[in-house]
């Protein structure tokens, strides 16, 4: 082990060490294939830190051709915008982004990857090649990808300095009127599936290692016991929005994991009405008119 290794993250060392993108090394782990001083690393271990002296063992060798996205010629594709390095398409709900499993099909990254091929092996390549940032399954909207490696970089650059205008359409339980400011500390509760926990960090100790989420939201429009607002994100955490906004009483409607059945079933939402509308950074912008069951909910909350 090299000087200035211990403490590392598991996860991060292992990608270090491979020389694989730190999505593989957690790939190796969740198969089994990491050993730390002769015990089993189970999945769970990605973030534990690195102990001086420790012993680690890959005993599976990493599979390059099985780590690839299938391309899907035959699946539907939307290309909302373009431009030098990117591309933003449209991802419709129920479709991932990118694949978990080789071989998985039916993603947004096999659709991408068979009209625009130069999009694999790009940023953390694998089954996340060209990818800039994700979406919720259920939640559809503009999707940015890079295709090429100096793109990705720049992209991910921004968005983790914060520096990236995205924008959403959302459908809110109960009445909101103005504008406002939320930010609340947010720590993953359980991965799969996956679900976040809203703490303060300041009190609860089970907060430690929270992340500070912030967001501003917009009111748009009155409907019958329903809101529809924007909300513009300046932090990225999984399920922010919806987890925020369960947090203050106005879950999002559909949203099975965070908002009552009865919220749920009223405006006949088949999944959370939530909607990545818009996004800017730099030179690249793409935006994306709401699909046809956000806007039949819409006008269905509107009749009554």
């Amino acid at each position: 082990m090299a000087p200035g290794e211990a403490g590392v993250r598991l996860d991060a060392f292992l990608a270090a060490r491979l020389g694989v993108p730190r999505a593989r090394a957690r790939r190796l782990l969740a198969q089994g294939a990491i050993r730390v001083d002769g015990r089993l690393a189970a999945a769970a271990a990605k973030g534990e830190a690195v102990v001086a002296g420790a012993v680690i063992e890959v005993s599976a060798p990493f599979d390059e051709a099985a780590e690839q996205p299938v391309p899907e010629p035959g699946a539907a594709l939307r290309v909302l915008a373009e431009g030098d390095g990117w591309v933003a398409v449209e991802k419709s709900a129920g479709v991932p982004v990118h694949p978990l499993a080789a071989q998985e099909r039916g993603t947004l990254l096999g659709a991408l990857a068979a009209r625009r091929p130069e999009v694999i092996g790009v940023g953390e390549s694998g089954l996340r090649s060209g990818v800039v940032h994700r979406l919720d399954v259920d939640t559809s909207g503009v999707v940015l990808f890079a295709t090429t490696q100096a793109r990705w970089e720049g992209l991910r650059a921004a968005f983790a300095e914060h520096r990236v205008e995205k924008v959403y359409r959302a459908i809110v339980s109960g009445c909101l009127s103005g504008e406002g400011r939320e930010a609340v500390g947010l720590v993953v509760a359980r991965h799969r599936p996956a679900r976040v926990r809203v703490v303060d960090p300041r009190r609860d100790a089970r907060g430690r290692g929270a992340r500070l989420a912030r967001l501003r939201w917009r009111a748009l429009e009155s409907l019958d016991g329903a809101t529809l607002i924007e909300v513009h994100l300046e932090t990225g955490h999984l399920h922010q929005i919806r987890a925020t906004f369960s947090h203050l009483g106005h879950p999002i409607l559909g949203d099975r994991v965070y908002g009552p059945a009865a919220v749920n079933d009223r405006a006949g939402a088949s999944r959370q009405m939530l909607h990545a509308a818009r996004i800017r950074v730099g030179d690249v912008f793409a935006e994306s008119l709401d699909p046809e069951d956000f806007s039949a909910v819409l006008e269905r909350l509107r009749a009554f």
